[in-house]
């Protein structure tokens, strides 16, 4: 009988420089042969918001194929999952890396995308990701489902619809229902209702819903978000790669914060469940079309380990 199988994994917490920080993600850089139903149950046992196996890739263009699960399902694209895995590879020596930014494509199940490592000195600075082009859909502007909204987080109607910015569901990547909210102090004091919140993404064909504000609580920041997605097993995100992707087109789309040809925004996430997160956002666009999205952010490793099933 053959014995124990073992799996080495490593966890990163993502978009932070402090340990304890970011969101955490799980990294099994070598899961060849592993089944579906084990890549699953292992995601389960991990309890993380995602974990990502590292396959060979099967387009010779990429470094390697990525699949990303929650605890509770596989998801096609992911925003933190990818920053925390080329960080880990990066620092296990699995890359190739040159100074000051190593240009590789990862694979994933939307397609194939390039992510770039920024070092200096041998040390690992940041990783930023590409996102698909931003689609702009569903604006929810009727009354009664904007108070659905806002019964759901637990707010008035009244501090989203003073925002005059519009609630829409935008996706790079993934479906995400942007809500804006006008002060800091009412975004802190949201209390999601996760059964109501499943309700209106499952209605809206979106994993969750992300709330900003322009008011933050450092100053170097540009929005402070807070980020619920219960539908694919995640009551509160720490911090939110994909969705903050699908802010930054949302909030150059809109006209929220001043527009460059490569406007730089930063959101702070987290801070409501004690793990601050500082997301980078660029958001590329000409003649008001927007061009391109990338998300980035720093890692620290946390845990080395081995799975023993």
């Amino acid at each position: 009988m053959p014995g124990p199988r073992r799996l080495q994994f490593y966890q990163a917490d993502v978009f932070t420089d402090q340990p304890f920080g970011g969101n955490p993600v799980a990294v099994f850089p070598d899961a060849d042969g592993l089944t579906d139903v084990e890549l699953q149950q292992i995601a389960r046992e991990m309890n993380l918001s995602e974990t990502v196996f590292v396959f060979p890739p099967t387009d010779k263009a990429a470094v390697v194929k990525m699949r990303i699960f929650t605890p509770t399902q596989e998801i096609p694209f992911a925003g933190h999952p990818v920053i925390g895995t080329f960080f880990v590879l990066a620092t296990l020596d699995r890359l190739a890396l040159r100074e000051p930014v190593t240009r590789v494509l990862q694979e994933c199940n939307l397609g194939l995308f390039p992510v770039d490592i920024h070092t200096c000195n041998g040390v690992i600075e940041r990783v930023v990701m590409a996102q698909p082009s931003p689609q702009f859909l569903d604006v929810i502007d009727e009354p009664e489902a904007l108070f659905a909204i806002a019964r759901a987080l637990g707010i008035t109607k009244a501090v989203i619809s003073e925002t005059r910015f519009p609630v829409q569901v935008v996706s790079t990547g993934l479906p995400v229902i942007i809500v804006p909210v006008r002060t800091l102090t009412a975004v802190r004091q949201i209390i999601p209702d996760v059964a109501a919140i499943a309700d209106l993404s499952q209605q809206y064909g979106a994993n969750g819903i992300m709330v900003f504000s322009t008011m933050t609580v450092e100053q170097s920041s540009s929005v402070h978000t807070r980020m619920f997605a219960p539908l694919i097993g995640i009551v509160e995100d720490p911090a939110t790669g994909s969705a903050s992707g699908a802010l930054g087109a949302y909030l150059v789309q809109h006209g929220v914060v001043d527009i460059r040809p490569s406007t730089e925004i930063t959101a702070e996430q987290g801070y409501e469940i004690d793990r601050p997160s500082r997301i980078l956002i660029q958001v590329d666009s000409d003649d008001d079309v927007i061009q391109g999205v990338t998300v980035g952010g720093q890692a620290m490793m946390v845990v080395e380990g081995t799975l023993t099933f």
